[in-house]
Formats: C-alpha cells, sequence, structure tokens
C-alpha cells in the first residue's frame, strides 16, 4: 500500500455544532461578568462556539479566577505529533481573559491586548485531562491584567504559563 493510500485508510473526522454566539452575548449583556461565567459553567447558557470547537468547558469560576478543563487529543496534533502550541495559548487566554471578566459589572467588556505564554513540555492525547487556571493580577478601571497556568490535572505537572493585559470598555 502507498504512503498515500495508507494515509487515506487511516483518515479521521470531527465535527461539532454550535449556538448562536449573539444570542448568548446578549444574554449575557444582562449579566455581571461573574453571573454570565458561571452560567456558562452550569450549562444555563451554551459556551462560545471556541469552546465547543476545542472541547475545553468551563469548571469554576470565581471573583478574580476562572478554571477551564481540557482533553489534549490527536486532532489537536502538531507535525511533530504533539498538540499544538495554539491550544495552549487559546485556553490559557481565555482562563486569564475569563478571569478578568469575573471583576466586572454588567454591560462592561473587555478585550486582549497582549499575551505571553512560555511552554514547559508539549501535551498529548495521553497527557489526561488539562486545567488552565487563570487569576486576575490588577484589576482598574481602564486595564486589568492576569496569570495564567496550564497544568495535567493527573500529577499537577506544568505545562505552560502566560500573562495577559485587557482593555476595559463600557
Amino acid at each position: 500500500m502507498s504512503a498515500v493510500a495508507e494515509q487515506r485508510a487511516s483518515e479521521r473526522v470531527r465535527t461539532f455544532s454550535w449556538q448562536d454566539p449573539a444570542a448568548t452575548a446578549r444574554a449575557g449583556s444582562e449579566l455581571a461578568g461573574l453571573e454570565y461565567l458561571r452560567a456558562i459553567a452550569d450549562g444555563r447558557l451554551p459556551p462560545p462556539p471556541i469552546m465547543q470547537l476545542l472541547g475545553f468547558e468551563a469548571v469554576e469560576a470565581q471573583e478574580g479566577r476562572a478554571v477551564f478543563a481540557l482533553r489534549p487529543a490527536e486532532w489537536m496534533y502538531n507535525p511533530l505529533g504533539t498538540v499544538h502550541g495554539g491550544v495552549a495559548a487559546t485556553i490559557l487566554d481565555s482562563c486569564m481573559g475569563c478571569a478578568v471578566h469575573t471583576t466586572l459589572p454588567q454591560g462592561v467588556g473587555y478585550t486582549t491586548t497582549d499575551l505571553q505564554v512560555r511552554y514547559i513540555r508539549a501535551m498529548g492525547s495521553g497527557t489526561g485531562r488539562v486545567l488552565a487556571e487563570g487569576r486576575v493580577l490588577h484589576a482598574g478601571k481602564r486595564t486589568a491584567t492576569a496569570e495564567g497556568r496550564l497544568f495535567a490535572e493527573l500529577d499537577g505537572r506544568l505545562i505552560a504559563h502566560g500573562t495577559t493585559g485587557c482593555a476595559i470598555f463600557a
């Protein structure tokens, strides 16, 4: 069997579904940031499409803190056979930004202005579930900063960590 035929024989397929993100955002605009994230975590509101695309879930939301979980899978692999670093960056950006969101009142939003990620070790499908925890370092009226850690749930081994800055807007 040729390499191309062998590749086709092992082809995998992934599909996903999502709800209207505009409807969720409208519902969220009626809630303070912490209430909004808790509504997503407990299923009262659907998660945003990026969470459904990558298969991560909101685990916990407290004032100044947000935790997400993800099971690394082979469909996330880069050409080197490990999970692409963009997956780690995305979940870290999400948990840190959402930690900032927990500090915001109803009708106030934010956007990431910068993101720095330091990769410590690779993830693979054998890593098991990983947790991304974001914590606010500074919550001002116009800017906020947060730090995040991505680690294996099973043994606590650090996979990556990062920092972010956010612009706050009404």
